[in-house]
């Protein structure tokens, strides 16, 4: 009976020690991070931003600690959450930033809701969608999916979501985080085509939270990423090659893991179902590949030119 909003609760959070509850959805997720050092004894170093939405704007909230491995996976985007006993902070002047479904929504940038698990102890509750009444007003999720033959018309660093077949998925790769440094981002490139176009997506995969999806990305495989970021070569290179890579913020999905995602009422995933009806699996089994060493952006031709 007694909730607070987010836009309420900017206007007063320095003058209240306890809040009233909140009613919120995930809009966005970023992937986990632990933040352990052999230095600090801590038993559950880890933390996971998201973007949280009520009728009044969007907000960051942050999950710390033993609450990860508790709720990390059951907080998809889509979920409804009733939050209590949670604290205010100043906002973290350094995160990521997802870009938003939709660009009028207000952000309330400067404060941050955080969960711990103790000083108070948050009290999480998951609505089932089902349960979920319109007159609370929470937002929807949106997205901006794009096709192939919109891509190249993009700008560098642009956000955007995609939906395609994939043809050729590489094996995984390691890049070291920092030169000299021991930890290693895993990755893999992923070539998915949606009909609009003769190109395909050229997708730079990195392991986000969701091992189960990334070490099952084959050939056939429907697959959705979501906030990704443009790549396009801004030198005078003629045959300039645009790809796709993820962000703190982009969940991954394959066959098998679409159902009841927010997505499948997308207009432009809609008309690709649609395409794919259309086509013979035989003839596009014939042109997919799987493994392999896969140098990008690819050297020149020849040795001058390099």
């Amino acid at each position: 009976s007694k909730l607070t909003n987010l836009g309420h609760l900017e206007m007063t959070w320095r003058s209240r020690v306890r809040f009233h509850p909140l009613l919120v959805r995930i809009l966005h997720k970023s992937r986990l991070r632990y933040y352990g050092k052999p230095e600090k004894k801590m038993d559950m170093p880890y933390q996971a931003y998201f973007e949280v939405a009520d009728g009044s704007g969007m907000m960051s909230m942050v999950l710390w600690n033993s609450l990860c491995p508790e709720w990390y996976h059951s907080m998809k985007v889509g979920t409804v959450l009733l939050l209590d006993k949670y604290t205010i902070k100043t906002s973290y002047p350094f995160k990521t930033h997802p870009t938003p479904g939709d660009s009028q929504m207000k952000r309330f940038a400067t404060i941050e809701i955080s969960l711990n698990v103790r000083d108070p102890p948050t009290e999480i509750s998951i609505i089932p969608e089902e349960m979920v009444k319109p007159e609370w007003g929470l937002p929807e999720v949106k997205y901006r999916f794009i096709t192939r033959s919109e891509l190249d018309d993009l700008p560098n660093n642009h956000s955007c979501d995609v939906i395609g077949l994939v043809t050729f998925v590489g094996r995984a790769e390691r890049a070291r985080k920092r030169e000299h440094s021991e930890d290693f981002w895993l990755y893999r490139w992923a070539h998915a085509i949606d009909g609009t176009s003769d190109q395909p997506f050229i997708l730079e995969l990195f392991a986000t939270s969701q091992p189960d999806v990334f070490e099952h990305i084959h050939p056939m495989t429907y697959l959705v990423c979501t906030q990704m970021r443009v790549i396009q070569d801004l030198t005078e290179n003629p045959s300039r090659t645009v790809y796709l890579t993820t962000s703190n913020e982009s969940q991954i999905f394959i066959t098998g893991w679409h159902k009841g995602q927010p997505y499948t009422k997308d207009a432009k995933v809609k008309n690709f179902i649609q395409w794919m009806k259309s086509q013979s699996e035989a003839d596009q089994i014939k042109k997919t590949v799987i493994g392999g060493y896969y140098p990008f952006p690819r050297p020149p031709d020849s040795f001058l030119e390099y």
